[in-house]
């Protein structure tokens, strides 16, 4: 794509934005709205963190 049509299709794209008037929106991407963590992934780290605090309270425990 040439420099000056890809400068053109910027300019139609910000000329659309200066009617909106404010109501711009903060980017032209799509919105996901899908989880971005999977399922398994937050099990995983769920087990980590509560099987490491189980391990630290026996060894609290043992050496109290």
């Amino acid at each position: 794509m040439a420099p000056k049509q890809r400068m053109r299709i910027a300019n139609e794209k910000a000329m659309k934005n200066v009617t909106l008037r404010g109501n711009v929106p903060k980017t032209s991407k799509p919105n996901q709205d899908g989880p971005t963590v999977g399922p398994w992934l937050l099990a995983l780290f769920v087990f980590v963190v509560c099987g490491s605090a189980v391990f630290q309270i026996i060894q609290s425990i043992r050496l109290a």
